[in-house]
């Protein structure tokens, strides 16, 4: 089951959260009375918080499991004149997890997500249990590649026709990836809504741009090795982050562990949930055990 909550973020930014609930098994671990510890995940750029549905299921087994909907996506205000920079991000996730009652909480994000996380956790060590990085770079990208996306994004051929040309485009066309992957093309289906004239992203491309003009240039290393908490650092082997970038971010952190997803790219929590719940899962009961 899942029910929205909204709460009120940095500005007065409207952002919708959702809860993930199961019924409490005998000998499960979680109370009776559906509280636990606390779980906020939080996507990537582009993303919502229902691509974490898969995840919040079993992670509300023993957790109270939260998605937030960061501003400019899903169902969270999109103000067109912003902010959106990092402070903004961070500030709505730490106004998140106080008006939920989820301190202290383990953290889980993806790409831009993870980078929201660590910040947060850097800055407010009293709020966070334990952290969870998906391929997230520590340094920075650069202006070629903010360049790289503006162009992509130019290159949409929206507005869609129907949600199968989404799949397709995103999923199987993409002459950037060197195999077919239907989670692409379903990640994307899920950010689509349906227009007078076709189907067109819930964001703005425009703001989108923004947000990442805010982190693309910066390297992030000093906030990272500020991090008290426990914290997994997750690739897969074609993704985004490179293995050696990823175990120096491990050595950097002062609790770091590392794990990587075989044959996964960016998306491997959706591409491979099975194993994504292998290596996330006993890493959050070490803490919880701690």
């Amino acid at each position: 089951m899942v029910r929205r909550i909204d709460v009120t973020g940095a500005g007065g930014v409207r952002l919708a959260a959702w809860e993930f609930t199961d019924p409490p098994k005998t000998g499960g671990g979680r109370e009776e009375d559906g509280r636990g510890p606390g779980v906020l995940l939080l996507h990537g750029l582009m993303g919502r918080a229902s691509h974490w549905a898969d995840t919040a299921r079993w992670l509300s087994e023993r957790h109270r499991a939260f998605g937030l909907d960061q501003r400019g996506h899903g169902r969270s205000d999109k103000p067109s004149g912003g902010p959106f920079d990092r402070a903004a991000y961070v500030d709505d996730a730490i106004a998140a997890i106080e008006q939920l009652g989820l301190a202290p909480v383990a953290l889980i994000g993806h790409a831009m997500g993870a980078l929201t996380a660590w910040q947060l956790a850097a800055r407010r060590p009293d709020l966070v249990s334990a952290l969870v990085i998906c391929d997230m770079r520590a340094s920075a990208l650069g202006a070629a590649s903010q360049q790289e996306w503006a162009a992509w994004f130019r290159s949409w051929p929206v507005p869609f026709a129907n949600l199968a040309d989404v799949r397709k485009w995103f999923g199987e066309d993409d002459p950037q990836l060197e195999r077919p992957r239907p989670a692409r093309g379903e990640f994307f289906a899920e950010v689509m809504a349906e227009r007078a004239d076709g189907w067109r992203p819930v964001f703005s491309r425009r703001q989108m741009l923004t947000a990442r003009e805010t982190w693309v240039h910066d390297a992030h290393w000093e906030e990272l090795a500020q991090v008290q908490c426990p914290t997994l650092v997750v690739r897969g082997w074609d993704a985004e982050l490179g293995r050696a970038e990823a175990q120096e971010m491990v050595r950097v952190l002062p609790r770091g562990a590392y794990a990587e997803v075989p044959e996964a790219g960016h998306l491997l929590p959706w591409e491979f949930p099975e194993e994504w719940r292998r290596v996330v899962e006993p890493f959050l009961q070490s803490v919880a055990r701690a």
